[in-house]
């Protein structure tokens, strides 16, 4: 499975459920991976999105403790296991999580690949990804050259789970 993220220098990745900042290449970088894959979210990313609408052209995964929630266009699970179960369904190659902060430290350890934008400013956040740089069982396999925006650098990383 794979993790995808934007995070800034301090691996921030949102701040009141919203992204820390929103730019155009790394969101159409996003669309063109995950498009025709499965995206796994929790419950308040999927609400984070224009209308509370799951995400085209995917299959959209939502796990929420609340057993009463649904969203057309959306499979819910109610717990990891019944995700698991349902994950079991799909090629994990093709299996993206994408946010938020709960959802990436719980399926952290069952992914292989994690595709970070790594945005070179600070910012104010209350939600982070997992700061992969600390973690001995992950390395920095790929990093694109710099990228900007406006005034703003970044990156586009690939890390991947060492072999045991």
């Amino acid at each position: 499975m794979n993790l995808i993220a934007a995070v800034d220098r301090n691996w921030g990745i949102g701040l009141n459920n919203a992204l820390l900042v929103q730019i155009p290449e790394d969101m159409k970088r996003f669309r063109q991976i995950t498009t025709g894959n499965v995206v796994v979210m929790g419950r308040r990313t999927l609400e984070s999105f224009p209308g509370g609408q799951p995400l085209k052209d995917r299959t959209n995964i939502v796990v929420t403790a609340d057993r009463d929630y649904q969203v057309k266009g959306a499979f819910c699970v109610h717990s990891m296991e019944e995700l698991t179960d349902e994950l079991g369904k799909y090629d994990s190659e093709r299996i993206y999580i994408i946010g938020g902060e709960s959802i990436y430290r719980q399926l952290l350890a069952q992914c292989d690949t994690a595709l970070i934008t790594k945005i070179n400013y600070e910012y104010q956040a209350d939600a982070w990804f997992p700061d992969l740089d600390q973690m001995e069982e992950w390395v920095l396999s790929d990093e694109s050259d710099e990228q900007t925006y406006f005034d703003l650098e970044y990156y586009f990383q690939r890390y991947e789970r060492k072999r045991r």
